[in-house]
């Protein structure tokens, strides 16, 4: 065998031939390789030859059973396989220009921003993109941010809540709303139209699950205690029971919808902290790719609608 020369490798070597050597190695017979590649027999055989003879190493070795890879043989067909996963992304990335962006987009959302904001947005990103697969899954929002960081989920859009744990993950402002008390008809709070924590707490005070920390940590600040009665998923099964006079709740606006018109009173919550900021994670120090780029971009340039939102059973 001569020695290796590079230039004349790249000069006289083809795809052909090495996908024909990789054949051959995985049927572990060169007659069985050339039906696979759909040549000659003695063809494959020659083309094998000619490969040896450039890369001046003996690639395969032959045995009684058939043939296997020498040492040189297995290091020419880890680069090639290198080599034909490099073409199989190339040729992804050339139908993304051809054909639109493809790939699959894991979501992650509470069901208060789902509802009335999140699945306008994947409709609309859905119509323009449609060869984008969209995985969504409706988590708790305490959960949202961890399952971002672990690199479970591509995104997650989750609102602002106390105590949440925001290591490991990139946060980007996406909308605001705000958190209201819900009241009876006629509540004395109704009729002012406007309410504090501290004007709630004597009240039955209804908590939405992921509001309980920041309904405490409020009434910490005001030097009480608050143990919630009654802790509900739902904002819709919250919403009911103060329709039925067993208490009061505070919900984001958006999840108030219009059925409720006309049953319960919505009360503005007089609070620095009713303002609802929402946001959108992302795994730190990970490139996204570029469906997730597109659809942030796309939900980032999107004017917020709440169009058709009526009530929903909400986790806010």
């Amino acid at each position: 065998m001569t020695a290796f020369n590079r230039l004349h490798l790249i000069r006289q070597i083809d795809l052909f031939t090495l996908r024909l050597f990789l054949s051959a190695i995985e049927e572990r017979q060169i007659g069985l390789a050339a039906i696979r590649e759909n040549i000659a027999a003695s063809t494959a055989t020659k083309r094998i030859q000619v490969l040896e003879t450039i890369a001046g190493v003996e690639l395969l070795v032959r045995t009684p059973k058939g043939v296997a890879p020498s040492p040189a043989g297995a290091i020419l067909a880890r680069h090639a396989r290198r080599i034909f996963d490099s073409l199989d992304d190339m040729r992804a990335e050339f139908t993304s220009l051809t054909d639109g962006i493809r790939g699959e987009l894991r979501i992650v959302s509470a069901r208060s921003v789902l509802v009335p904001f999140l699945a306008h947005e994947l409709g609309g990103f859905h119509r323009e993109f449609p060869l984008v697969e969209l995985i969504v899954h409706e988590v708790e929002n305490s959960e949202i941010v961890r399952e971002v960081a672990r690199g479970e989920a591509d995104l997650g859009v989750f609102a602002s809540a106390y105590g949440l744990d925001l290591d490991g993950v990139d946060v980007t402002p996406y909308r605001r709303d705000r958190l209201v008390a819900v009241t009876p008809l006629g509540h004395p709070l109704a009729e002012r139209g406007t309410a504090t924590i501290r004007e709630l707490l004597p009240e039955t005070l209804i908590a939405p699950r992921a509001l309980v920390g920041a309904l405490r940590a409020a009434a910490q600040r005001v030097g009480e205690e608050y143990e919630p009665t009654h802790v509900l998923r739902s904002g819709g099964a919250a919403i009911s029971l103060v329709h039925v006079g067993l208490g009061v709740t505070v919900q984001p606006e958006c999840l108030v919808g219009h059925e409720w018109t006309g049953r319960v009173a919505v009360v503005e919550l007089d609070e620095p902290w009713a303002e609802r900021r929402i946001h959108l994670a992302t795994p730190r120090r990970r490139e996204l790719g570029p469906a997730a780029k597109l659809f942030i971009e796309h939900l980032l340039t999107e004017p917020a609608s709440t169009d058709g939102i009526t009530d929903l059973p909400a986790d806010s």
